[in-house]
């Protein structure tokens, strides 16, 4: 068994799990922020229609079980001093369940697009200005509140059965302590909350048919919304009775395991999505919807992100399709394959050879809302080759979370520190594109869990092992590299970024005549 002991105090541990869209990661750690033991485990996607995305939630509920056995063995701890559970989550994703509490069908989730009609329906029905008046967002085809329309105009069988309605990781948390809750960072993208107030909307849910007896309890992120019953603690190997916290938003975890808890640092994350995150006081929205403003996992503070569809999505894609020898050579050499592809990519030049990505894989949400665009490789010739193709691809994801970047800054946030995070955020290459892009130092911190990190010192607060969120971040957040940006890169970059700004612009229509053709009966 394993003592922690400093000072002659016994540590207190705390568990966070990331409920993913490639797979659950849980990690143990100790209330100093040291990883005490982590797993991870995959699960399919499901595509079965082009722009649809689906998941079954009981592939996430046995690999939260199956992670939560492996931390606790492997760590040789007890469990009974795990003093609390925190729970973060792909946001968006619309779980339906029957009166039973069963699933009644697989999940839409997050960068599914089918829902472009639901949010005319949505828009119409509210009144455009009033939608984000109250939800400071305009309808999107990423939203849940879409996707419950989809059901209920394309299944109604389905949505009849409908008694509950969670989020992803709201769902794990029935299964582990049988209470319907969620908290604000993470149902701020329902599209059913009043943002300003963080209390769900009574306005919005009426008018769109449904009830409110449907959605969970709405807590604060850090407060306890319920403990691991006698089921799920003998799957999960939990102690009966432990604490499990609000929790929050894969993205809003990310941001409290960045730090992103005061303003003045923002945080650049590339994890499937890419994300553009910064801590905001007040409730500030932008007038033409391009970014989204959502609850902090902070009590009484909100956030502005931008949100691009297909970041790491579009090398994991790149990866999958056309690195089958980079990745036996890997297996090989046991390494990841990702290093192989930064070492072939750094070889080519600023500007990838003349060839623009856009990362476009699964539409896109910052800051065009188009559930039509797609990806493009536009400056193709006979000399280029696949390393010139991959550093393409990395520069696009970074041009589109510029998009991002600058439209934050136009809104008057202060930026006097970027953090780069996600799976990302472990590139070395990834991270001097973004600082040379962007034109600004680029930080890490001492931890690279991000999400599972910040859900466990949500869980600390909640269980009083700190006494406030910011309190937890300073505790165990340390920065730990710092990358500056070389401007005659930048300069290169600028004058590609223009060209990669017009290339959407160029091919709007055609992405919309294109969608008609493949939707064609």
């Amino acid at each position: 068994m394993r003592i922690n002991i400093v000072g002659g105090v016994e540590l207190a541990y705390l568990l966070g799990i990331d409920i993913g869209t490639s797979g659950t990661k849980t990690v143990l750690f100790d209330e100093k922020g040291n990883s005490i033991a982590s797993s991870l485990r995959e699960y399919p996607l499901y595509q079965p229609k082009n722009g649809w995305a689906e998941q079954d939630p009981e592939d996430w509920w046995n690999a939260v079980c199956g992670t939560i056995n492996d931390v606790i063995s492997k760590s040789g701890i007890n469990s009974a001093d795990i003093k609390g559970v925190g729970l973060s989550g792909q946001m968006h994703g619309a779980v339906l369940l029957d009166k039973e509490h069963k699933v009644l069908r697989k999940a839409i989730i997050w960068c599914d697009q089918r829902s472009s009609a639901e949010c005319d329906e949505i828009t119409n029905t509210i009144g455009k200005e009033r939608l984000i008046e109250i939800t400071a967002n305009p309808a999107l085809t990423g939203f849940t509140a879409s996707k419950i329309l989809w059901v209920k105009n394309n299944e109604p069988e389905i949505f009849d059965k409908v008694e509950k309605i969670l989020l992803p990781k709201d769902y794990i948390r029935f299964r582990l302590t049988g209470e319907f809750a969620t908290e604000v960072s993470d149902a701020s993208g329902m599209q059913l909350m009043d943002i300003p107030k963080r209390c769900w909307s009574d306005e919005v849910i009426s008018k769109l048919g449904l009830r409110k007896s449907m959605l969970g309890e709405l807590y604060e992120s850090y407060e306890v919304t319920g403990k691991v019953h006698k089921q799920a603690a003998e799957l999960t190997g939990l102690k009966e009775g432990t604490p499990v916290v609000g929790g929050a938003g894969d993205q809003a975890a990310g941001a409290v395991g960045n730090g992103i808890v005061r303003a003045g640092i923002v945080s650049s994350t590339i994890g499937t999505s890419g994300v553009v995150f910064a801590f905001s006081e007040n409730v500030s929205i932008d007038p033409k919807g391009r970014v989204h403003t959502f609850c902090h996992a902070v009590p009484n503070t909100w956030h502005i992100m931008g949100v691009t569809q297909a970041a790491g999505l579009s090398l994991k894609w790149f990866r999958d399709n056309l690195c089958k020898d980079e990745m036996a050579t890997a297996d090989l050499m046991k390494i990841d394959p990702y290093i192989l592809m930064d070492q072939a990519a750094e070889k080519v030049p600023v500007g990838a050879n003349g060839i623009v990505y856009l990362p476009y894989l699964m539409g896109e949400r910052t800051p065009h809302l188009d559930p039509d665009a797609r990806g493009v490789f536009f400056g193709l010739s006979a000399k280029h080759e696949k390393q010139d193709l991959l550093r393409a691809v990395m520069e696009g994801v970074v041009y589109s979370l510029k998009d991002c970047f600058e439209i934050i800054k136009e809104m008057g946030v202060d930026v006097k520190e970027v953090r780069a995070s996600g799976g990302g955020g472990k590139s070395k290459l990834w991270r001097q594109m973004q600082s040379d892009v962007f034109g600004t130092e680029i930080t890490t911190i001492n931890s690279s869990e991000g999400p599972a990190l910040g859900v466990a010192l949500l869980a600390g607060v909640g269980t009083g092992v700190y006494s406030s969120v910011p309190e937890a971040c300073d505790a165990v957040i340390k920065v730990v590299t710092r990358q500056n940006p070389d401007m005659n890169a930048n300069a290169k970059y600028q004058k590609v970024y223009g060209i990669y700004k017009q290339l959407y612009k160029s091919l709007i229509n055609d992405y919309k005549e294109l969608s008609k053709i493949l939707n064609e009966n």
